[in-house]
């Protein structure tokens, strides 16, 4: 019995040792890594790689010793200018075309649903406090929070603290624009000291940062008003979150696509005014057409990421969703540019006017002919359709552009992957991951178990071609003031995320289950101006913006 033990001591000795530090590197492991990464060495060669695997690997341990703040950033980051790129030098005066005198609403469910520049006027009539507005949407939130699964925390008490002092200080005659004592929700991607930080996500659903957002401080400056922070797909992927699935006001039964889920689900039930989203591959552009509401992706770099979580450090963005393009014209404006201590490095300062002339004329515009030709029986292809002609009706005169050939968009998608992976890296290493409610194989949890096995130099390469995609685009659209795309266009939203354009997607009809349809603009990089501009326009001469879900437009 005494040997079998002393044998038994010995044998979970040595498992124990297998268990603290992994194997020594050896030919099979390298034999079964090229199957991976599709390259093949001779046995010899192999033999001489595997003390630098091993050093490789020792450099990695160490390197996992020192934790790092989300915050830290790659020493190398994007940049999506072309070569010789030249900024849109645009002269004139910024007009917002606010209205001076609206009608006070009978009741609060269409004081909610009013616009921007509505409220605006509003508040500075004297006609609603700040505090009332805010309270209306309280109320909503929590009437709707679990209908909706929109809403991650009501920041009730900070929300009426910054309505008492716009109200205070509109009675003292400090005006601070239009923003000032506006209600907004915000992505619970940004953090907000004392309040949770959850990124959608189990792993971090008790989190609490202690910076406040960039974006934060802007509208916080402007006056604006945070009453919600708004849910996002689980690390920033898809409409489900730890809470369950975001719903489409429009549709209770469909999700309301992702990743800024809430924001743009909020937005289309009046539980807000505005809202802040990010993209980073559709998740502006995808739930705000999905939700029929207006969402602005400006330029990557326009709007900094400070305080946000990082998903892609060369793809993220940050921009408004809103009820309007004007609406996310004067958002913009005030959330764009450095701020003091500016962390995010990718951050570039440029001039911004808004002033819509009367018509399209005069507008040099390009469409993708090709793929609003495509079979397709549907209403959206319809809707599409009635919306180019419109256009032209306001004077457009459009040309066909064509997406940029010989790129190899399939390989893209390890940019995002690969960045991800090492922005969640502890949290995978530590199997974490295995937290996420989502472990399907287009999961996010997936996403980045896969990051593990992408190679720097394919990584490299990959951003290589990306160069190339960012010359051949520009080429393409440098000579017109927009693009107008349809909204799931064919390898549009990953080219455009890729190259780091701005985009808006406006409301444009319903389908046949009266569910939103939508299409798209997209315009140059740093020059949101004439592609807003154009949205305005189109917008005044429709009214796809001021539809909203009956089950939510209802009074009590």
């Amino acid at each position: 019995m005494k040997k079998f033990t002393s044998v038994l001591i010995v044998l979970l000795a040595f498992v124990w040792a297998q268990c603290a530090s992994p194997k020594k590197i050896a030919r099979p492991d390298v034999l079964s890594a090229e199957k991976l990464i599709g390259v093949k060495f001779s046995d010899k060669e192999i033999d001489t790689l595997l003390n630098y695997l091993e050093s490789n690997r020792k450099g990695y341990d160490s390197m996992r010793k020192v934790k790092l703040p989300f915050t830290t950033t790659p020493a190398l980051y994007f940049d999506p200018r072309p070569h010789q790129f030249a900024f849109k030098n645009r002269v004139g005066s910024t007009d917002w075309k606010l209205v001076k005198d609206v009608s006070f609403p009978q009741t609060d469910a269409e004081i909610a649903f009013l616009s921007v520049t509505e409220l605006s006027a509003l508040i500075k009539s004297g006609k609603i406090s700040s505090t009332r507005l805010t309270q209306i949407y309280l109320d909503r939130l929590k009437r709707y929070k679990d209908t909706l699964l929109a809403v991650v925390t009501i920041t009730e008490e900070l929300a009426l603290k910054q309505a008492a002092k716009a109200d205070a200080e509109i009675k003292q005659g400090i005006d601070r624009g239009v923003l000032h004592g506006i209600p907004y929700g915000i992505k619970d991607l940004f953090s907000v000291p004392q309040y949770k930080t959850t990124w959608g996500a189990e792993p971090y659903q008790n989190q609490i940062l202690t910076d406040t957002a960039a974006v934060v401080k802007r509208l916080e400056e402007a006056g604006a008003v945070l009453v919600a922070k708004l849910t996002s797909g689980a690390l920033a992927r898809g409409d489900v979150w730890f809470g369950g699935k975001t719903k489409n006001p429009w549709d209770l039964k469909q999700g309301a696509s992702g990743s800024s889920a809430g924001s743009a689900s909020a937005i289309s039930a009046g539980l807000v005014a505005f809202a802040i989203g990010t993209e980073t591959l559709g998740s502006i552009i995808a739930p705000s057409a999905r939700c029929g509401v207006t969402g602005l992706r400006p330029t990557f770099g326009a709007v900094s990421r400070d305080g946000c979580m990082t998903l892609s450090w060369s793809m993220d963005k940050a921009g408004p969703i809103a009820r309007s393009a004007q609406d996310c014209a004067i958002i913009f404006n005030i959330i764009k540019g450095k701020n003091s201590n500016e962390r995010d490095r990718s951050i570039v300062d440029y001039s911004f006017s808004f002033n819509p002339p009367p018509s399209l004329k005069g507008f040099k515009i390009g469409y993708f002919k090709k793929l609003f030709n495509k079979k397709d029986t549907t209403r959206v292809k319809v809707n599409d359709s009635i919306s180019l002609q419109k256009m032209r009706e306001l004077g457009a005169v459009l040309e066909e552009v064509k997406m940029p050939d010989s790129i190899p968009f399939d390989v893209f998608d390890i940019i995002l992957r690969a960045e991800a992976g090492a922005s969640f890296d502890e949290l995978v290493r530590e199997h974490r991951d295995r937290l996420l409610s989502e472990q399907t194989k287009d999961s996010r949890a997936n996403s980045l178990r896969q990051s593990r096995f992408i190679s720097a130099v394919e990584y490299l390469q990959a951003n290589r071609h990306r160069a190339v995609l960012i010359e051949k685009f520009n080429a393409m659209i440098k000579g017109y003031d927009l693009i107008i795309s349809p909204t799931n266009g064919e390898d549009v939203s990953l080219a455009t995320n890729l190259t780091g354009h701005p985009a808006i997607t406006l409301p444009n009809g319903f389908d046949k289950k009266g569910r939103p349809t939508s299409f798209t603009l997209i315009g140059n990089l740093y020059d949101e101006g004439p592609m807003l501009e154009a949205a305005y326009i189109f917008q005044q001469a429709t009214d796809f913006e001021e539809k909203h879900p009956a089950r939510f437009a209802k009074s009590k």
